[in-house]
């Protein structure tokens, strides 16, 4: 069984009362499987996202898009220890990792 999170769009449409995703660069922590990171990418966000779990990762790469690929990278990493210079970010996002 397939499972359905969020099929009214619920989600979307708060995240788009938030921020200005438009244009923005966006750190994702956390992104598990990709599912925040493709609504980022919807709203028109540039999103580099990160999770500690490599397979997690592949997942989220082999499921993305192509349509997205130019807006999104991901990539094996955690909040610990950040491999990106100075303001290299508008928005950093964190969604159920903590």
């Amino acid at each position: 069984m397939a499972i359905h999170v969020d099929p009214e769009g619920r989600e979307t449409a708060a995240l788009r009362r938030v921020a200005p995703w438009p244009g923005s660069r966006v750190l994702e922590v956390g992104c598990g499987d990709g599912r925040l990171t493709l609504r980022l990418a919807s709203l028109g966000a540039h999103v580099s996202a990160i999770d500690p779990e490599a397979s997690l990762i592949r997942r989220a790469r082999k499921a993305l898009p192509i349509r997205f690929s130019r807006w999104v990278q991901y990539s094996v990493g955690d909040s610990g220890n950040l491999r990106f210079p100075s303001s290299s970010f508008d928005i950093v996002v964190f969604a159920w990792s903590l």
